[in-house]
């Protein structure tokens, strides 16, 4: 088996040999070829990591057939939703993972299936609790009487619709009202007519 490496640290003083050490180690003994290591030296609270996208990008490529990282942090720090989602896409992939520290954390072993499913089942609470905790922003927000949505225009139908009578193009109405030309045509629409 082909073998990728991940190691992050959060600062440059720092260093990702004690992780990357460990990691070798475990993949000679597994009898995987170490085909590229990665290592970040920044936090892990945001994909937007130089090596974390490359590898990313390898697997995508199906340059390696498993990613070991030291643990499940230093993979990410996103939170649980994005770093499920992140062992998911590697899965998507075809690509196996495992976390040295954290042996229930494998893809590569017999209960693959069970320990992915599980993720999964993580992933799906963690939208519903994100979605319950933006409902009750919202709710507070509104019980305090903020306006919440698209601020609300002020449209006259009547001008728009004799603008148009006169013979001005849509575009023209736009300019001339400082409203989109779609909304100018909704109201023209909504005026009776005689």
């Amino acid at each position: 088996m082909r073998v990728c490496l991940y190691g992050r640290v959060s600062t440059s003083r720092q260093d990702n040999e004690n992780q990357l050490a460990q990691l070798r180690q475990f993949a000679r003994l597994q009898g995987w070829t170490i085909v590229q290591e990665y290592t970040d030296e920044v936090t892990g609270s945001t994909s937007d990591r130089p090596a974390f996208k490359a590898m990313f990008l390898a697997a995508s490529k199906r340059e390696f057939d498993v990613c070991l990282f030291w643990s499940l942090d230093r993979l990410s720090r996103e939170g649980a939703l994005e770093t499920v989602q992140h062992l998911q896409r590697l899965t998507s992939y075809g690509v196996a993972w495992r976390s040295f520290t954290e042996q229930y954390l494998d893809s590569t072993g017999i209960f693959r299936d069970a320990v992915v499913s599980i993720l999964a089942v993580v992933a799906k609470q963690e939208r519903v609790r994100r979605s319950e905790r933006t409902k009750a922003g919202l709710e507070r927000a509104r019980a305090r009487g903020k306006m919440l949505g698209r601020r609300r225009i002020q449209v006259n139908g009547e001008q728009i619709a004799q603008l148009r009578s006169a013979g001005l193009s849509w575009d023209a109405i736009s300019m001339q009202t400082g409203i989109t030309r779609s909304v100018c045509q909704r109201a023209a629409l909504r005026q009776p007519t005689a």
